[in-house]
């Protein structure tokens, strides 16, 4: 196979290979196509489909939401509960995703005259998904109806007690299912083993999307009994910035159906119709409408920050107050809190990296200690993810014994299954997940065993992934191309993310002519050209690594290739492009 410019192993150890293709030994910079295609194509995108990925729409990308199974009859509920007035709650979870899952479902009921009102568990007492003790409250409140968002697929007992009560239970949920499923009125998820071809191919949606399909079918239901005759039919597309914000902040593949939510919720956002995700955006310190990235890196965060160390239905409340002066107070607070998340956040890494250097060559990074706080485990699990190079769980063991963990995973390799198959073989007390992320909760006295359990069940995918490790170069540039019309190009293939990865450009060769650390680690440095110019890099959180310090020593009569992300520096006065360094390779 061809390596891009013959680089097979750079200084991070990978291979470079061209995106899409190049190994059938044609000049990778020769671009029989605009570059929009180009990238659309290396992405998967089949050539007919061209038109509808440059722009993609509901319309183009909206399957009949009646195909998922009980997706009717949880719409049909919800259109009986809509015309009598019944008390509803939406019972969510208290990250992103199940914030906007619950915010979407209780503004589009508000519009149809229905005052649902949330519930949030709280991560530390209560803990993830709908506990029975919850439900049965609920119910003796006077609930008719409970909706679960975003958790529900494995609440066997919980489901239980409520049926036990006589209040109707539907669940809405992407995580995966277990052969046999829990006793709810309906339960709606792409992810049901169960569930029909043509609905199972969007088991990539996150539950704020599953939401919107069943507001849908919701709308739909009311339209045939005439609800709309005498009143205004609400517009769910209005509700797309919510779904956008839930979609790209639980990481959710960004391809089909998901890349509509985001490239359609984006243009919704910018209107700034929601009071409160428009006072988030003043928060977030963001001067102009936000981008794809932001949701992830600016927005997302504060929101989750309420379910991690504050207060858990603030997101919710932000999302769906009409109060100007609430939302900016919320919105604020928020900020405080992710500040906050950020400090404890940084304490727990230094610790878990530590823990991780004695752990060993374990195919999943399994890494446990006392007194750490649970709302950022998965932040740091994360990072171990990335610094490891393999799936990683953190977990938090509180004095009772207790573990509490999060786990995330490498391309290839499907924790959530693995946490599942470890709850049902009796190592867990309770897990679940899809295949990117899990969570967990464990005996301190069973951790060993676990990593023990993903060891031996994961190490064949794990090294398979690891082999099959390589940077995939999208073009190369002459440092003078890297600028803001060649950014603005490649921003029409988007939105990027997970399932659809943003360019990586590879530019050079180069020589370094000033690096140094910044921040929390991270690594600056000004590279220039044969062609005279130069530009401004960042490698985040790298300065520590054989990337960093290569970068850091790098000889002044030495070049270097270097790739990344092509991004627009927008927080000074004047915007100015920079690379996003991911890689390097020396070019003699």
């Amino acid at each position: 196979m061809t390596f891009a410019l013959n680089i097979s192993r750079s200084i991070s150890g990978q291979p470079w290979r061209w995106r899409g293709g190049a190994a059938d030994g044609r000049d990778p910079t020769y671009l029989p196509d605009d570059l929009v295609t180009q990238l659309l194509l290396a992405r998967g995108c089949p050539r007919d489909a061209l038109e509808a990925h440059r722009n993609p729409t509901i319309r183009q990308f909206m399957p009949d939401p009646s195909l998922f199974r009980d997706m009717d009859a949880a719409a049909e509920r919800l259109a009986n509960a809509v015309q009598r007035g019944e008390d509803v709650r939406i019972f969510g979870d208290y990250d992103v995703d199940g914030a906007t899952s619950a915010a979407l479902l209780i503004r589009l009921l508000r519009d149809l005259g229905l005052n649902a009102k949330p519930y949030i568990p709280d991560r530390l007492m209560e803990g993830y998904g709908p506990s029975g003790e919850a439900l049965v409250r609920l119910a003796g409140e006077g609930a008719t109806l409970i909706v679960t968002v975003d958790c529900g697929a494995q609440a066997f007992e919980a489901l239980s007690m409520a049926k036990a009560t006589g209040v109707d239970v539907v669940v809405v949920d992407h995580h995966k299912c277990a052969t046999q499923l829990p006793e709810a009125f309906a339960l709606v998820n792409p992810n049901r083993l169960d569930e029909h071809p043509d609905a199972a191919v969007h088991g990539h949606l996150a539950a704020v999307g599953v939401a919107f399909l069943l507001g849908a079918r919701l709308l739909k239901a009311l339209d045939a009994r005439g609800w709309f005759a005498s009143r205004g039919k609400p517009n769910i597309l209005d509700l797309l910035d919510i779904v956008a914000l839930g979609t790209v902040a639980d990481v959710a593949q960004l391809k089909g159906l998901n890349r509509a939510f985001v490239a359609q919720g984006l243009k919704v956002m910018a209107k700034r119709r929601n009071i409160g995700l428009s006072a988030l955006i003043d928060a977030s310190r963001l001067t102009r409408a936000p981008l794809c990235h932001d949701l992830g890196f600016a927005l997302g965060p504060r929101i989750n920050a309420g379910g991690r160390v504050g207060q858990a239905d603030l997101g919710v409340r932000l999302l769906t107050t009409e109060d100007p002066a609430e939302a900016a107070r919320i919105a604020a607070q928020l900020d405080q809190y992710n500040e906050e998340r950020r400090a404890i956040e940084s304490t727990v890494q230094e610790q878990a990296e530590a823990l991780l250097a004695a752990q060993g060559n374990r195919a999943v990074a399994v890494i446990a200690g006392e007194g750490w706080h649970p709302g950022v485990i998965g932040i740091v699990a994360g990072r171990i993810k990335e610094k490891a190079g393999r799936p990683a769980i953190v977990i938090a063991i509180d004095e009772a014994g207790v573990g509490k963990g999060s786990g995330r995973s490498i391309s290839g390799v499907d924790l959530g299954a693995a946490v599942l198959a470890a709850k049902d073989s009796g190592l867990l007390v309770a897990g679940g997940g899809h295949a990117m992320a899990a969570g967990l909760t464990v005996a301190a006295d069973r951790i060993d065993a676990l990593a023990d359990y993903l060891d031996e069940r994961l190490s064949a995918s794990v090294s398979k992934a690891r082999d099959d490790r390589a940077l995939l170069i999208d073009a190369v540039l002459a440092p003078a191309g890297v600028n803001s019309d060649f950014i603005a190009a490649i921003e029409q293939g988007g939105p990027y993310g997970a399932g659809w990865p943003a360019p990586l450009i590879a530019a050079g060769p180069m020589r370094v002519i000033k690096a140094d650390v910044v921040g929390n680690g991270h690594l600056r440095a000004i590279m220039a050209g044969d062609d005279g110019r130069s530009i401004k890099t960042i490698a985040f959180r790298q300065a520590e690594t054989d990337l960093g310090q290569a970068i850091l020593g790098a000889p002044r009569d030495r070049k270097l290739w270097v790739a990344g992300k092509a991004k627009i520096d927008d927080w000074g006065s004047r915007p100015a492009a920079e690379l996003h360094l991911e890689d390097a390779a020396w070019a003699d």
